[in-house]
């Protein structure tokens, strides 16, 4: 089966969250395998985080991926924002 590309926008839960534990914690997803995260500055000192996964092409795999990030400690929202299939 192919592999998709799955991109999480991820938002701390408060301003003053340390982004680089949220970071640590989205390594710890056991539901797929991370393939690079990177903080992203928005404005005034806030920082979102992207984190692309590598799934399986098969109905659920970015919803579950999304549903294990948003569970995580720190983590105030999550949402796919992109999914690009892998040759």
């Amino acid at each position: 089966m192919a592999e998709v590309l799955v991109t999480i926008k991820v938002m701390p839960a408060e301003a003053s969250s340390d982004p680089d534990s949220i970071i640590q914690e989205i390594k710890k997803v056991k539901s797929a395998k991370l393939d690079r995260v990177e903080k992203v500055p928005i404005a005034f000192g806030l920082v979102s985080i992207s984190a692309s996964f590598v799934v399986e092409d098969a109905e659920g795999g970015a919803s579950a991926v999304e549903k294990e990030v948003k569970a995580l400690p720190g983590v105030g929202s999550a949402e796919v924002v992109e999914v690009t299939r892998l040759l």
